[in-house]
């Protein structure tokens, strides 16, 4: 761990810069970047060799001439390679004794794990629907719950989770625990769902996080800075810049990433990645309590899930559908945008929605 040098800064004064948290951040984005970039050719294709081709899962879910027969023979788990990058590079760059940062590592590898089995299930016995809905649920649900029990622990964030900072209001609302813990659990669960249904484009869920990772890295700094907290009537949270380098590791790797995974794909990340990333962005969110505020930052994520969220029992009732094809990246291929298009005009909206939500630090 790089961040252990510093202790030697009173004899060899370049090593105090690995005192400063925006120094560690910048490196971890960097490392997990070059981690992901050099090895991601090397990657797809030991993938392609190892015949690591899942299963096509929007068969029967999409229009027949929606479905890009070449994705298929695209190697998918290349989450391995992004999500293996950014620990690597959060375990060199962060302060591991910091207990936020081995919540961070601990449950983005749990997420990845959850997310490798379900791939597994859908490359080795081709089975399009992999984990049971049900089962992944669940794991999901005990992995968020156990981390929001570890931050309630936290003497550092605990006093701030019986309080919700809401968009351009000054004061924080004190809400009763057990709610506190429902919505925090909610947001997590929510999220890794949510990136997972956005990656169904080449690079539109990578650039998409890259977004919302580099806001709650952001908010992640200033939370952790007395004098910016306090000017900007945010809570001040010891320690919450490791969500900072954390945050920085997210998006260096997937801007790594996104050199393999833009269109057309070298391979895919595979619910190895999806899951783990948005695991990781809601427990950045619940982290600097900005839980309701990820309703903006991740826009795009939010329209995807909702589209299925309430196209699906509005056909199970009714038999009708709101909207042609869910994701609702769907629906735009079927008005005729190409996949270019959707994926560009999606990483614009997101960039938008995380301008306004940097905004709400201080219209208050």
């Amino acid at each position: 761990m790089l961040y252990l040098l510093s202790l030697l800064g009173n004899e060899f004064l370049p090593f105090r810069l690995f005192e400063y948290v925006t120094f560690r951040a910048g490196g971890a984005a960097m490392t997990a970047f070059l981690i992901v970039i050099l090895l991601g050719k090397f990657t797809a294709a030991r993938l392609r060799r190892l015949n690591v081709l899942s299963a096509e899962r929007l068969e029967g879910l999409v229009p027949a001439e929606f479905i890009d027969k070449e994705k298929s023979r695209t190697p998918c788990m290349g989450g391995i390679l992004l999500i293996g990058g950014v620990l690597i590079s959060a375990c060199f760059w962060n302060v591991m004794s910091n207990p936020i940062s081995i919540l961070l590592v601990a449950s983005t590898f749990a997420f990845a794990l959850v997310g490798f089995y379900d791939d597994y299930r859908k490359v080795v016995y081709k089975d399009r629907n992999g984990l049971p809905g049900r089962y992944k649920l669940l794991l999901q649900i005990l992995i968020a719950g156990i981390g929001v029990w570890a931050l309630f622990r936290m003497p550092e964030v605990g006093p701030y989770m019986h309080e919700f900072m809401l968009p351009f209001f000054k004061e924080p609302v004190l809400v009763y625990a057990p709610w506190t813990v429902l919505v925090a659990v909610g947001t997590i669960v929510a999220t890794s769902n949510a990136v997972n249904l956005t990656d169904g484009k080449d690079g539109l869920a990578t650039g998409c996080t890259i977004f919302c990772t580099l806001t709650y890295a952001v908010f992640a700094y200033l939370m952790g800075h007395a004098v910016f907290a306090e000017y900007l009537k945010v809570p001040f949270i010891p320690g919450a810049g490791e969500g900072m380098v954390f945050a920085a590791a997210v998006c260096g790797g997937c801007i790594g990433f996104l050199w393999h995974n833009c269109y057309p794909a070298s391979m895919f990340m595979g619910d190895t990645g999806s899951l783990a990333l948005g695991g990781a962005i809601g427990f950045l969110a619940v982290l600097v309590r900005q839980e309701v505020l990820l309703i903006l930052v991740g826009g795009v994520f939010v329209m995807e899930a909702g589209s299925v969220m309430l196209q699906v029992p509005c056909f199970k009732l009714t038999g009708k559908r709101i909207f042609p094809c869910t994701p609702i990246h769907h629906t735009f291929e079927r008005k005729g945008w190409t996949e270019t298009q959707i994926v560009v005009r999606f990483w614009i909206l997101s960039g938008v929605f995380a301008l306004l939500a940097l905004a709400t630090l201080k219209l208050r």
